[in-house]
């Protein structure tokens, strides 16, 4: 029943999603207006400071992934402990979805060739941000490998919350330190949420099909 009620809301915000990264991705490669903004707001937003650098560090592969892999794992093991007979699936999902995102924007970042703001040196490949998507898909992958395993309402509250304020902090820290432009950031939440829907609706038809809570 949830699935067919949710099916249309769903796909309707899968869209949404899709045009608006379609959108950017058109204003960036054929050089539109939108780019404007987008180079006066950077100006704004742009002071390189300790701060924004270490915000930014917490999109690095070297910071997202071991939290990635600590929650499955654990989540691995509470599913193996409680008798699940899939109980390794959504771990190794979380961590096949995370490593499908190189493999989609790397051939973006070669097409676009957009080079990056003033603040670094000259080049080509920040759009969208790698660091952002790989924040939103292991942060977001963590939360979602994890909620099953908290007990209360509140405590999945929390770690929805948690997993938000990491990508906004990221997302903040890269734009702030320099490192990419707005639009670059705006435009990596969209392929890294699409692929988090993916995560959250495959596992939780693993789960219903294991007869999980």
């Amino acid at each position: 029943m949830s699935r067919t009620a949710g099916g249309p809301v769903a796909w309707c915000a899968v869209f949404a999603v899709f045009v608006v990264f379609a959108v950017i991705t058109w204003q960036v490669v054929a050089h539109g207006p939108l780019l404007r903004v987008d180079r006066w707001a950077s100006r704004g937003l742009v002071h390189p400071d300790r701060a924004s650098e270490l915000l930014s560090d917490l999109g690095n592969v070297q910071v997202a992934v071991p939290v990635l892999l600590v929650v499955a794992g654990y989540a691995a093991w509470r599913g193996r402990a409680a008798g699940l007979g899939r109980w390794w699936w959504a771990p190794l999902l979380a961590l096949l979805v995370l490593a499908a995102v190189p493999a989609l924007l790397v051939p973006l970042k070669e097409w676009t060739a957009r080079p990056g703001t003033p603040a670094v040196p000259p080049g080509t490949g920040y759009f969208p941000s790698g660091h952002t998507a790989t924040a939103v898909v292991a942060y977001g992958g963590a939360v979602v490998v994890l909620r099953p395993w908290l007990r209360t309402a509140r405590a999945r509250r929390l770690a929805v919350a948690g997993g938000v304020v990491l990508v906004l902090a990221v997302s903040y820290g890269l734009v702030r330190r320099g490192y990419h432009w707005p639009l670059d950031v705006v435009a990596a939440w969209c392929p890294g949420t699409v692929l988090l829907a993916v995560l959250s609706r495959s596992t939780r038809r693993s789960s219903s099909g294991t007869g999980s809570r």
